[in-house]
C-alpha cells in the first residue's frame, strides 16, 4: 500500500490506472535512499521532474512499466483497489533504494519527465547486490 498519494493524483488514481489511451502506461521509478526527500516535500510534486528535484532517481536499476494492472470496485468496503503484477529487477546494481514512485505516463512514445504524473510513493529498502529483486505491492493504492 502506498505511503503517500501525490496531491496531483488524489481523486484520479482509478482513471489513470485504467490506462485509457493508446500509448499510456504506469511506470515504477526507483529512488535512491541517499537524498530522498521527505513525504511532505514529495507530496507536493506535480511531475516526475519535480520528484527528481527532491530525490535522486536510481538509474542503474532503471524504470519498469507495470503489467497486470487491475482496477477493482469493492462495494463491500466502499473503495476501489488498484493492483499490478510483481516487478522484478535482474542482476541488481547501483545505489541502495529507499522508495519507488508509481507514475502515469500519458504517452510512452513522446514527452519528457515533465509530462509524467507521480501517483504514489512506496517506501522500499533494498541494497543491490547482483541478485534478482522482486517487489510485490498488493493493492498499490486504494481510493475511497
Amino acid at each position: 500500500m502506498a505511503n503517500i498519494v501525490f496531491n496531483i493524483a488524489k481523486g484520479r488514481l482509478a482513471a489513470y490506472a485504467d490506462l485509457p489511451l493508446t500509448n499510456d502506461a504506469l511506470i515504477m521509478v526507483p529512488l535512491s535512499a541517499s537524498g530522498l526527500g521527505s513525504d511532505a516535500t514529495l507530496m507536493d510534486c506535480a511531475t516526475l521532474t519535480a520528484v527528481k528535484a527532491a530525490a535522486t532517481e536510481q538509474t542503474t536499476l532503471g524504470r519498469k512499466s507495470l503489467t497486470g494492472v487491475t482496477v477493482t470496485v469493492d462495494n463491500t468496503n466502499d473503495r476501489v483497489n488498484i493492483d499490478c503484477a510483481d516487478v522484478t529487477w535482474t542482476a541488481t546494481a547501483g545505489a541502495a533504494i529507499g522508495a519507488v514512485v508509481i507514475c502515469y505516463d500519458g504517452d510512452t512514445t513522446a514527452g519528457t519527465d515533465a509530462d509524467i504524473i507521480p501517483l504514489t510513493k512506496h517506501d522500499v529498502s533494498m541494497t543491490p547486490d547482483g541478485s534478482d529483486f522482486t517487489l510485490t505491492i498488493s493493492d498499490f493504492a486504494r481510493s475511497s
